[in-house]
């Protein structure tokens, strides 16, 4: 009886803890969503401009932006951290990111809907280049 007991105990405990951390590991992919979304970013004279491709309201964003300071950039254009839009719309991405001209080119810092935590890349003036959710790309 003490045997059936001790199985039965260690069956339970085996499974318990299996089903927790299957709601572990499921909880971490939902937390790691990302939004499908594609910008071509253009080093001007004046600062930087962004295109919008794909999942963003906006088409063009340009200001004029001194080396090492970042604008924040979401689905809807510029924002702040006391403006962010906490409504989600289906036909936009969810992203929310940092932009800065640095000595050489970009610096992006991805806070929400982005597989890149820090994404920086070389641009010389007048040059363009395109990033996703997922980190740098090439427009068709």
């Amino acid at each position: 009886m003490r045997i059936k007991l001790k199985i039965y105990t260690f069956v339970f405990v085996c499974l318990t803890s299996f089903a927790f951390t299957g709601a572990l590991f499921s909880q971490e992919k939902h937390d790691k969503k990302h939004s499908d979304f594609l910008i071509v970013v253009e080093n001007t004279e004046e600062g930087i401009t962004l295109a919008g491709i794909n999942g963003t309201a906006w088409t063009k964003l340009s200001f004029t932006s001194k080396k090492y300071q970042p604008k924040m950039i979401d689905e809807y254009g510029s924002t702040s951290l006391a403006n962010i839009n906490k409504e989600e719309d289906r036909n936009l991405a969810n992203f929310l990111f940092t932009i800065e001209k640095t000595e050489n080119g970009i610096s992006l810092v991805g806070m929400d809907g982005t597989s890149w935590k820090t994404l920086g890349f070389s641009l010389a003036k007048n040059a363009r280049q395109a990033f996703d959710q997922n980190g740098m790309t090439i427009v068709d």
